[in-house]
């Protein structure tokens, strides 16, 4: 699986609910693909959009090791108290900063049996709820930092994605070359030898 990158679209999108005859096991093996895809980039949360659905969901494994899934999240409720963490994120990778957010959360979702469940969290459980609870709604972690910083690093990543478009034209270009060159090698190659005086 791979995970979307700032400057795609679908990370500025607001996703779609799942719908109920959603929740099924081609969802439950996507839930779990993903688990796999985060565990591998030494992640604590991902949410529908960085795996390339535009859905309503995401997981998480916290500091306490458990696997949980939120199928349509709702937050219902969070706390007066503030605090500021340094957060990343896996969709702006090598990028860190300070932000500020309640320090507590009380949220209603489905789980991967599309059952209802209300769970109150805090301390990292709880940041991690509210920064992929953002993804769903199309906000990065960048937007509730320092403006300039956000719009640096913006514009830093949408750099990396042209060189990375050019470079990959390029290689498409020399594969065609290459391609073209055999193809003519091949040719030649069966025109001598089709006995011509």
């Amino acid at each position: 699986m791979r995970i979307t990158k700032l400057g795609e679209e679908i990370l500025r999108q607001k996703a779609e609910p799942v719908k109920p005859e959603e929740i099924n096991d081609d969802l439950r093996n996507f839930l779990n693909e993903m688990f796999e895809a985060m565990i591998a980039a030494d992640g604590v949360g991902l949410a529908g959009p960085q795996a390339g659905i535009s859905k309503r969901l995401f997981v998480v494994i916290a500091d306490d090791d458990v696997r949980r899934v939120f199928i349509n999240p709702q937050i219902i409720s969070t706390s007066a108290e503030m605090v500021d963490f340094e957060e990343g994120c896996l969709s702006v990778p090598q990028v860190y900063e300070s932000i500020s957010r309640p320090k507590k959360v009380t949220v209603q979702a489905f789980n991967e049996n599309g059952r209802p469940f209300t769970l109150e969290a805090d301390g990292l459980l709880a940041r991690v709820i509210q920064h992929e609870y953002d993804h769903l709604d199309g906000i990065l972690f960048i937007d509730r930092g320092d403006k300039a910083f956000a719009e640096k690093t913006t514009a830093q990543f949408k750099k990396r994605a042209e060189r990375a478009e050019q470079k990959r034209l390029e290689r498409e270009a020399k594969e065609r070359r290459i391609a073209a060159k055999k193809a003519a090698a091949a040719a030649k190659k069966t025109k001598s030898s089709g006995g011509e005086k």
